[in-house]
């Protein structure tokens, strides 16, 4: 009988640590109607300091949670399956309340697109260990809604310049990702058109037309924009080739960014502008390579393996967490 008390009390205690181990879960956001983070008119995309720091409060507890959940998804690939608990519950208390419903501005339907992302590619992972949990249903109808919303968005309301760049590659990302999850059809077709329709903008040398009107932050929207449509080629395989649309442009894509990584001289010629990972500006970091882990996974390289090998392990919580850990 001791023995079985004490059995009891230890599982008793490891659920309470398993519990504990969950981050708070932000309260959901239902309204969101920021501006744009830019000085309007400039061709440079200069930062307006104070538009910016208004965008990122609106945005923390939505970055927050996907953080968190991108956390918990990689606990359970590192063999912490209890912390799909936390993921899930985390997304299901945002599902119950509608959270995003609200988005009344262009600038805020432009952008969530790499949210809504983020979160469905964590949950896919949940739902690895987790397939019968009875919140998916929620969960589900919540970031198709979201979704949908997006689609809607995007084919009607965008500007025409963002319909052929990096914040539509990221709407079509989260396309992609929650039709994986819900095996709808519609969703998935529409994603799969939406990165066909910016990938086959790349030039013949691979640059981004939409990215090189960034000045100095070409390349680093260049990198912004190949990140979803490379994970969105990989997760459509062996449904869709999509590196072989148009030519390959989406190997062009990716190859231009990776080969000016070296120099900037690339894009630098196209824009007249010395590029902000050359003149001190900005600095490279993992998560912005994050998506080579996918990359590889299809199209071995040296070059890319190389230049992703001296940032591993690579995490970007839009792309769903650790990417090192996901496909290596």
């Amino acid at each position: 009988m001791k023995t079985v008390l004490a059995g009891l009390v230890m599982a008793v205690l490891g659920a309470v640590s398993a519990s504990a181990q969950c981050a708070a879960v932000p309260e959901p956001v239902h309204v969101l109607a920021y501006g744009s983070r830019y000085v309007e008119g400039t061709d440079s995309r200069k930062i307006d300091k104070a538009a910016s720091r208004a965008v990122n409060e609106a945005l923390d507890p939505v970055d927050e949670l996907i953080r968190n959940v991108a956390s918990d998804a990689d606990a359970v690939d590192a063999g912490r399956t209890d912390r799909a608990e936390c993921g899930i519950a985390a997304l299901n208390k945002w599902a119950e309340a509608g959270a995003l419903g609200a988005l009344q501005s262009d600038t805020a339907r432009l952008t969530i697109g790499s949210r809504i992302a983020g979160m469905a590619l964590a949950a896919r992972r949940f739902r690895d260990v987790a397939p019968a949990d009875p919140r998916w249903p929620v969960v589900e109808a919540w970031l198709t809604r979201l979704v949908e919303a997006q689609r809607d968005f995007w084919e009607t309301d965008a500007p025409d310049g963002a319909r052929r760049g990096n914040l539509r590659a990221w709407a079509a990302l989260a396309g992609v990702a929650v039709s994986d999850l819900t095996g709808d059809e519609i969703t998935r077709g529409w994603a799969t058109w939406s990165a066909v329709h910016v990938a086959c903008t790349a030039a013949p040398d691979g640059s981004l037309p939409q990215e090189m009107t960034r000045g100095k932050h070409a390349l680093h929207y260049q990198l912004h924009a190949v990140a979803p449509l490379v994970m969105s080629a990989v997760l459509l395989t062996p449904r869709v080739d999509l590196f072989s649309e148009c030519g390959g442009s989406l190997d062009r894509a990716a190859r231009f960014a990776v080969r000016d990584l070296a120099t900037g001289a690339e894009s630098e010629a196209i824009t007249g502008r010395v590029q902000s990972f050359f003149d001190g500006s900005r600095e490279l970091g993992g998560f912005q390579l994050a998506w080579i882990e996918a990359y590889l996974s299809v199209r071995p390289d040296p070059d890319f393996e190389a230049l992703v090998a001296a940032f591993r392990p690579v995490s970007n919580s839009k792309l769903g967490g650790n990417q090192t850990l996901v496909w290596r």
